[in-house]
């Protein structure tokens, strides 16, 4: 594979219509996406599915050194700290060059993604409509109508500025002459992928497929394609309907490791149901680590680094969902 080129497939109806790009590989050892967009090329090549309105781009490779590593990232991670860079310190910088003009150029992004330990698969999706200086965002409706669709039952909102929450917690760690050298301690670390797009007027969906090596990922990454497809009318395929039996949650807190020593409680997994006061981990100074309330953990993470997430903590949303 060559590192040097970020390999694209477009497909351009006659006549117009929306925009969409689909991702697969923006970390190098999640390749469900890269399956699930490898198996709808054939389709689209042969005319067995044909693009009628708008267009679709396809990346079925976003992060070529990190894949060919088969590891989730190159120099860094690729979906944190998304910008264009005129001076580019890493892999992923020069990446992003390439990556961000082209997300700017489409309305609509599916990012498909796996996730470290078991659980099942889910989406993940911006804010309600808002002005606020974060993410001021104004696609709400056409966002969750999208993710009623893509075949998960559960939801997820809420990333952004739980990230920047956690950011602040790092600085209050963080000695003065460390913070100019901590990416992490800067807000726009957390933006990634859909981040990106929010900001370039369009909305996007994250879909966590499944388990890294789960054989059913590219199953469901390759049905979220067709669904979106259909769903933004670039074919005349009926959409699906929307779920009516969502679990829909929100991320409230992210924990960071501190130290190598820092422990789970027991081998937990994404969206693993917590009691109020129930012990998550403990630091290795011995300090414990408790449920602040009922709710779910959410990525946790065994082979975080220090100064890096841990793992969330989410609970129920009252955001209603538009189909």
């Amino acid at each position: 594979m060559n590192q040097n080129t970020l390999r694209t497939h477009s497909f351009r109806a006659l006549q117009p219509g929306k925009r969409l790009i689909v991702l697969g590989a923006v970390h190098g050892n999640e390749t469900c996406g890269t399956r699930a967009i490898e198996r709808i090329l054939p389709e689209l090549d042969s005319g067995a599915l044909k693009i009628v309105r708008g267009s679709v781009t396809f990346v079925p490779v976003t992060n070529p050194l990190a894949y060919s590593k088969g590891q989730r990232a190159g120099d860094r991670n690729l979906n944190r700290n998304l910008r264009p860079n005129a001076q580019p310190q890493d892999y992923e910088d020069r990446i992003a060059n390439a990556l961000c003009p082209l997300l700017a150029e489409h309305e609509v992004l599916l990012d498909l993604h796996s996730f470290h330990t078991s659980g099942e698969p889910f989406a993940m999706i911006g804010p309600a409509d808002n002005n606020g200086p974060l993410e001021p965002f104004s696609h709400a409706a056409e966002e969750e109508a999208l993710a009623l669709r893509l075949g998960p039952r559960r939801i997820v909102e809420g990333w952004l500025d739980t990230y920047a929450a956690g950011v602040k917690n790092r600085l209050q760690r963080s000695a003065p002459s460390q913070r100019a050298q901590m990416l992490s301690t800067d807000p726009s670390y957390g933006v990634g992928t859909t981040e990106y797009m929010r900001t370039q007027g369009g909305y996007a969906i994250t879909l966590e497929c499944g388990q890294h090596q789960d054989p059913k990922a590219p199953e469901v990454g390759y049905r979220a394609i067709r669904a979106t497809l259909a769903q933004l009318g670039l074919v005349d395929e009926a959409p699906p309907p929307a779920r009516t039996d969502i679990e829909f949650l929100r991320l409230a807190e992210v924990t960071d490791l501190h130290d190598p020593g820092d422990r789970f409680a027991k081998a937990w997994a994404s969206y693993d149901p917590l009691r109020a006061g129930e012990l998550i981990g403990s630091r290795a100074d011995g300090t414990e680590l408790r449920a602040p309330a009922d709710g779910f953990i959410v990525f946790p993470n065994p082979a975080a680094l220090p100064g890096n997430e841990w793992f969330y903590f989410a609970q129920r949303s009252s955001r209603p969902l538009r189909p």
